[in-house]
This record gives structure tokens, C-alpha cells and sequence, in this order.
């Protein structure tokens, strides 16, 4: 259950979900991209928008607005989601989770700015177009990596 949430049912949220005993699970690279791909899962069936996400080694920061379920419910997706593809014997998440209410674009905004710099905050990067396991991340694009390799002259492709 959650512990101090203004909107249970509806609603853009701030999330966050930690893990049992505060274990920096996320600290190992396949189990935070484990973790996206177990948001970005659920995103696509559209249980939820979600709206950022930072994976910090004991916990998991959200932006989300659920659809057609209760914000309880759709972060009991996200952490049985996860533990079922961990297959651990442990248990992964503490029980409850932190949420609060955004109430507008404005506080969408803002809200997402400090989500994206906790890492930053926490000494992790410098900028949080760096972190790998957050919505700011910025993958370069395959015509980023190419564009260097086809101008050159010595590997012409005509």
C-alpha cells in the first residue's frame, strides 16, 4: 500500500519504490535495464504514461499517470512484474511506496527536472543525459555513430 499519496486512484503521480532493506539491487547493469524493461512493458499495454523514471541503485523513481486502474495497482504490476523476471527467492521491493500528486503541466515539469537530476545529485554523472537507467538518457542515434564512418573518403561506398 501506499503511504502518503493524495491521489489513490487517478492521476499523475510521483513515485518512489524501494527495495527491501534499501539492497542496491539496481547497482548491477542486466538488473536496471531489467527494471526499464518491466516500465516500458506495462507502458506499452497501457496500464500507465509514463511520464520519466530514474533506477537508482536501491530505488525506483516514477512518473506516471495510470489508466483505467488505481495508482496502487500499477505500481503492484511494476514490482510483481519485475520480481517474476528476477526469479529470486528474496523479496525485492519494500512493501509500501511514496507517492504525491502532480497537478498540472507546470508541476509535470518541474517535477521531472528533479527527477532527472537525482542521479546527478547523487554524485553518479555529471549530467542526466548520462545515466543509462533513466527517461532523460539520450542513446545515440545510429546516423550519430554512422555519419563519421561514411564520410570517409577510404570507405566510400560507391
Amino acid at each position: 500500500m501506499a503511504k502518503n499519496v493524495r491521489t489513490p486512484h487517478s492521476g499523475m503521480s510521483f513515485v518512489t519504490a524501494a527495495t527491501r532493506d534499501r539492497r542496491p539491487l539496481f547497482e548491477i547493469g542486466r538488473v536496471a535495464d531489467l527494471v526499464v524493461d518491466t516500465l516500458l512493458h506495462y507502458r506499452k499495454l497501457g496500464h500507465y504514461k509514463l511520464h520519466g523514471y530514474v533506477v537508482m541503485p536501491s530505488q525506483l523513481h516514477l512518473l506516471l499517470t495510470p489508466q483505467s486502474i488505481a495508482l496502487a495497482h500499477a505500481i503492484e504490476l511494476i514490482k510483481n512484474g519485475f520480481a517474476y523476471r528476477m526469479d529470486s527467492e528474496l523479496p525485492i521491493w519494500e512493501h509500501s511506496f511514496t507517492a504525491y500528486s502532480v497537478g498540472n503541466i507546470h508541476d509535470l515539469e518541474l517535477v521531472r527536472t528533479y527527477l532527472h537530476q537525482i542521479p546527478v545529485r547523487a554524485n553518479l554523472v555529471s549530467t542526466p543525459e548520462l545515466y543509462p537507467y533513466s527517461s532523460a538518457y539520450r542513446r545515440p542515434s545510429l546516423e550519430t555513430v554512422a555519419a563519421p564512418v561514411l564520410s570517409n573518403p577510404l570507405l566510400s561506398l560507391s
